[in-house]
């Protein structure tokens, strides 16, 4: 049975041990039996204020908590800020984050100036303060969300969540957050801290794009309860690994699941078309430009933009990426691996690229060595090629020079 396979149980709170003011299905039973085995139970929940209120509302309902048991991303977020030394922050959030933070021990400002804005939820929360804290962003304060979930279930219906006021801040900023609660990593790390080491912990969550990619993001195996749906890719991170009606599952031999083998890439934020140039002059050689983002070399490649062509698109790249006026020969391949075409920039966006490479000839212009986003750039021998290299560009060169079989499709 499951139970047996992991000595720690991580539960998301809302749709897993309780809906509304009742248990779930056989909830508290269930935990007890798994703390009658000596297995280890952690709460962690996007609510996004201290332990002890998580813990009075689960002996409410007839529920064993201790508030050590307990992660919320507000106490998360204190722990973050508090690892790392940052005061005083100023809050967009209501009476128990507040309390998160100054039990960490961190202090509080009650407007800029300030080392960093943590964004949770307040009903009173003004356009004012947002103003104020997009411009303190801007200034270097930390922008911190303690989640950035845009919705949460009510008696009332689905409302909003914290995660409109994290999108406000970054239309008015121009800055991501750091993002603590799920489908971050930082909860689930700070819960694993708790553990003893070696031990091997689980998630059992409600939500897959939620709970089961936050788990699998940290590496964690991840059961999903209830019946939301799954996703079509084998490699999708919000998949779980095993599924379950209600937590007495956990204990039926009959239900089995596999194990969470993290991939080599991050999971991407979004899927974005891409465009790439392989550029030969008249003795063959290939054009690489030296990116200044992260220093490695490369054909020129970039985004397709709105009204345009993939064809067209590559052409505008090279134009303002080196200067050169090239014309299309002929489509090389599209290429979508994620092992290759998943890209994290320095902002911390991550990417997933489905990039139309194209083989392209020099018809005119002056080659740029340096620019905004360009530290070199020049033609080299397809066999002797500087070093380091994009990831992915040795690929699309190869697949080039290739005598035939194009397009390729990878």
């Amino acid at each position: 049975m499951i139970a047996d396979r992991y000595d720690a149980f991580f539960l998301d709170l809302d749709g897993v041990v309780y809906v509304g003011d009742r248990q779930t299905n056989g909830a508290a039973s269930a935990l007890d039996r798994l703390r009658s085995m000596g297995k280890d139970i952690r709460f962690l929940t996007n609510n996004p204020t201290d332990g002890s209120e998580i813990v009075r509302r689960l002996k409410e309902l007839g529920i064993e908590a201790k508030e050590e048991e307990v992660v919320t991303s507000g106490t998360a977020t204190a722990r973050v800020l508090a690892d790392r030394g940052i005061g005083p922050v100023w809050v967009l959030g209501h009476g128990g984050l507040r309390k998160a933070m100054t039990d960490a021990k961190l202090s509080l400002a009650e407007a800029p100036p300030c080392e960093a804005v943590v964004v949770g939820w307040d009903d009173d929360v003004t356009l004012g303060q947002i103003r104020r804290a997009a411009l303190a962003i801007r200034q270097g304060a930390l922008f911190v969300a303690t989640n950035e979930d845009p919705t949460y279930p009510s008696s009332e219906g689905i409302l909003s969540g914290v995660g409109v006021v994290v999108d406000a801040l970054i239309a008015g900023s121009g800055t991501r957050p750091l993002s603590v609660g799920k489908p971050w990593t930082a909860m689930f790390e700070q819960a694993r801290r708790t553990l003893a080491p070696g031990k091997r912990a689980v998630m059992i969550g409600d939500t897959p794009y939620v709970d089961v990619l936050g788990a699998h993001r940290a590496g964690i195996d991840a059961i999903l309860m209830g019946s939301a749906e799954t996703y079509p890719g084998k490699l999708d991170f919000r998949n779980p690994d095993g599924r379950i009606d209600k937590l007495g599952d956990l204990f039926d031999d009959a239900i089995s699941m596999g194990v969470w083998d993290s991939p080599t890439y991050p999971w991407p934020e979004s899927v974005e078309p891409g465009v790439a140039g392989v550029v030969l002059d008249e003795s063959g050689r290939v054009l690489l430009m030296r990116r200044s983002d992260n220093g490695r070399w490369g054909i020129p490649s970039g985004h397709v933009e709105p009204g345009e062509t993939v064809q067209t698109a590559v052409v505008r790249e090279i134009r303002e990426e080196t200067g050169l006026e090239v014309e299309v020969e002929e489509l090389i391949g599209l290429y979508s691996d994620p092992v290759s075409q998943v890209i994290t920039y320095p902002d911390s966006r991550i990417c997933h690229f489905v990039t139309s490479c194209f083989l392209c000839r020099v018809m005119g212009g002056s080659l740029i060595t340096s620019g905004p986003e360009t530290l070199d750039a020049g033609f080299f021998d397809p066999h002797d090629l500087p070093e380091p290299l994009m990831s992915m560009h040795p690929r699309w060169l190869a697949d080039a020079l290739a005598p035939s079989g194009r397009p390729f499709v990878r």
